[in-house]
Order: C-alpha cells, then structure tokens, then sequence
C-alpha cells in the first residue's frame, strides 16, 4: 500500500509529531466552499509584492509556507497584504525542515521525511480548508486579465472534480524597466485541484507528483494570463540538484528551456521567441507587462 493512502494522515520517518500530518477532510466541520492559494516560498521577497496582491483578490484564502528565507519574505508578505487591505486573507506558517532539491537529491530521500518534496506538499496542502486549491509558486503573477479569469472560477470548482491548467510564461527581469517576455514554449501544467483523499502528494523521479483519479476532468485556462518572474541576476536553479537532473529526460523539457534562455539573456543573446520589454518611465516592468502588455496583445496570443 502507498504510504500517502494511510486514511487518517501520516506521521514523518525522524518523529517530529508537530508536523505529523492530519488531512484537512478529517477534521471537524470537513471543508468549507471556497479556493486556497498555497505558496511555498523561500527567500521571494522581491516577487511577492507583484504576486500576493491580484492572487489575493482573486482567491478565498491564500497559505504562504517560508521554508528558511534569509532575504525577509514572511515580512514582505504581511506587509504586502496588510497595503492591500488583505491581511485577513493570508495565513502565514513555517516549515522549518530543509526539503531536498529536485532531481537527483529528492530520488534519494524517503517519501515520508520531513526532508522529502512530497512531504512538505502534504504538509502544505494539509493547511488548507476549503474545497479546492491551487497550488501556486512565490513568483507567479496573475495578468489583469488572469486575476479576473481566476476570480470566476474561484466560486464555480469548489464543488466539482476538476483539476485546472494554467498556461504561464517566464518573465526574465534584467532590471525595474527592461524584461524579456518567453512566449516560444507552451507550458500548462496543472495548479488548480480538488481537496480530498484522490489528491494528494506522491514521490516522481525529479519532484513531487499529485494523484489524481481517472475520471476526473480537466479544464485549461488561455495563455496569458501568468507570467513567472525569473530574476537574470539571481540563482534560478537552486531548487534543483544541479543541472544534468533536468538535462536529458523528457519530462524536463521546460526546465531546459528556462536554462537555455536564461543563459542565453544572460550572454546577451535574446532567442527565438522571447520578446524585449522596455517599461514607460515610472512603471516597473512587471505592472507593464501584467496590466498592460499581455492583455493588449493580440488573441489569441502567439505561443510557442
């Protein structure tokens, strides 16, 4: 039997009984209608003031989980909601446990430690109280366009099977006023689940993967609507083991991509199908690109 279909929740192989976990499904009152946002970040401080406010709006509730951030962001994060008006809104824990990178260095640590990717998702995901989710990273940000889209489906799938794609694309900023926009690979992977025993969090070869039933039914939003901000002067792969973990299988082929046009931008080549973006004087590039770039582009939007 897999050790994530133990009925009432697991408990982690180094027995810390604090972050043993108890699914949300059995506790008392069971769920309640509505979508959670649940971001697990470390060291997003520059992202989260361009991702929180339009994911707040547009959700029920939103989960940031600091797995040891050293730059501020549990910080950054209260401030960014309480500007917004949205202090209500966010729930902020901390998974104190270092989890082990993707790749090679996950394969390698047992599915239920407290170091294990899929662990801490569960443990994550255990946080949530309403009937869906959406599993979310500490850099993506809605468009203008995104946020609205999200906000209606926020009220129609808490009561259905359906698990939701969200196409998004890799922002790579150079500084406040010059990015260049990835629109040369078609990515739309699953964000948005159902809360239940049928959704949970199992080990892959490089990272976690979430179960899910057969018969359930998938929906995918339009491109455009997310961009995910990549930081030309910064360390995008530290999540991963290193570099040949993404470098020959299949299933990496976005990762490749990332790596080759982020290496590429940082030589002072701009690739196929990455678009420069200079923002108006006093507007940072990412609201430019957000609020009014992508949702002037024509649709539907040319991609990959």
């Amino acid at each position: 039997m897999n050790a994530i279909r133990n009925a009432e929740g697991l408990r982690n192989i180094e027995g810390h009984s604090d972050f043993d976990i108890t699914w949300p499904w059995n506790r008392p009152g069971g769920l309640r209608p509505g979508a959670t946002a649940v971001l697990r970040v470390k060291d997003e401080s520059m992202a989260l003031p361009f991702v929180l406010p339009p994911l707040l709006r547009a959700t029920d509730h939103v989960v940031v989980v600091d797995n040891g951030s050293t730059d501020g962001t549990p910080e950054v994060a209260a401030r960014t909601a309480a500007d917004a008006g949205l202090a209500h809104k966010l729930t902020q824990l901390t998974y104190p446990f270092e989890v082990a990178r993707a790749g090679a260095e996950h394969l390698a640590v047992h599915e239920l430690s407290v170091h294990s990717l899929s662990y801490f998702y569960n443990w994550c995901f255990a946080q949530v109280g309403t009937r869906y989710s959406w599993k979310w990273d500490g850099d993506m940000v809605l468009t203008t366009e995104g946020e609205v889209s999200m906000a209606d489906l926020t009220w129609q799938v808490g009561g259905v099977q359906s698990i939701v794609r969200v196409p998004r694309h890799g922002l790579y900023i150079e500084d406040e006023s010059l990015a260049y926009l990835d629109l040369g690979l078609r990515n739309a992977e699953e964000w948005g689940y159902p809360v239940g025993p049928d959704f949970v969090f199992t080990k892959a070869f490089e990272w976690e993967i979430r179960s899910t039933p057969e018969n359930c039914r998938t929906m995918g939003l339009p491109h455009g609507l997310c961009v995910e901000l990549k930081d030309l002067h910064g360390d995008e792969f530290a999540h991963w083991t290193d570099p040949s973990s993404f470098a020959t299988s299949w299933r990496n082929r976005r990762k490749r991509r990332e790596w080759a046009v982020f290496h590429a931008l940082k030589e002072g080549t701009v690739p196929p199908g990455v678009h420069e973006i200079r923002a108006p004087e006093g507007v940072h590039v990412v609201d430019h690109v957000t609020h009014d770039w992508l949702p002037r582009a024509p649709r539907p939007l040319q991609v990959g």
